[in-house]
């Protein structure tokens, strides 16, 4: 086979495209290319700005904003419910579909505060005057575990969903508390800084 015969081959005849057109196209694919990375470096280095380091925000952190998060998925309601005349499976159905719904609003945002908590205590690490090894080694094992225990409840809250048992986030809640509580501990020296 002749590469100059590939064209009729794929139903293209050279003059029927002309150069014009392929560099346009050309030209237009790598713009469109290098405006999605523009936009992709923008966002990541952009993201580093919403953190809220001053000692308001580390004040009012707290885990109690995800104690209802703690016992929304508790089947005690639903065996309460399904005692009830008139009570359906259907209903049980939408009623774990609509609880899965507002957990993983809670989850996202517990990831969202984690995330900030870790990245703050990250800013302080880095501005101490003093090396904290223990520290960094700290940090990097909660971010593992809270990763693993992320994973974790994505997998145990949609067999939740089918009725196939529970979800427990208190192992997440911890290590959230855990990194709030380092973060509490360095914030003085911080402010003092």
């Amino acid at each position: 086979m002749h590469y100059s015969n590939i064209p009729r081959i794929i139903g293209l005849e050279a003059e029927s495209i002309p150069a014009m057109h392929i560099v346009a196209i050309s030209t237009l694919t790598v713009l469109a290319l290098l405006l999605a990375l523009f936009l992709m470096v923008r966002k990541v280095v952009s993201g580093g700005s919403e953190l809220p380091l001053d000692c308001q925000w580390i004040a009012e952190l707290s885990v109690e904003r995800y104690r209802p998060m703690m016992r929304l998925l508790d089947e005690r309601d639903l065996e309460f419910l399904r005692s009830q005349p008139g009570f359906t499976p259907r209903m049980a159905a939408k009623l774990r579909a609509q609880r899965c719904q507002i957990f993983r609003g809670y989850l996202r945002g517990l990831e969202a505060d984690f995330r900030r908590v870790c990245t703050a205590v990250k800013v302080l690490m880095l501005q101490s005057e003093l090396d904290r090894p223990d520290l960094a080694s700290v940090l990097v094992r909660h971010q593992a575990a809270f990763a693993l225990g992320v994973a974790l409840v994505n997998v145990r809250l949609i067999l939740y969903r089918w009725g196939l048992g529970g979800v427990d986030v208190s192992g997440l809640v911890r290590t959230f508390d855990a990194m709030r509580l380092e973060l509490r501990s360095l914030a003085p020296s911080a402010a003092g800084a």
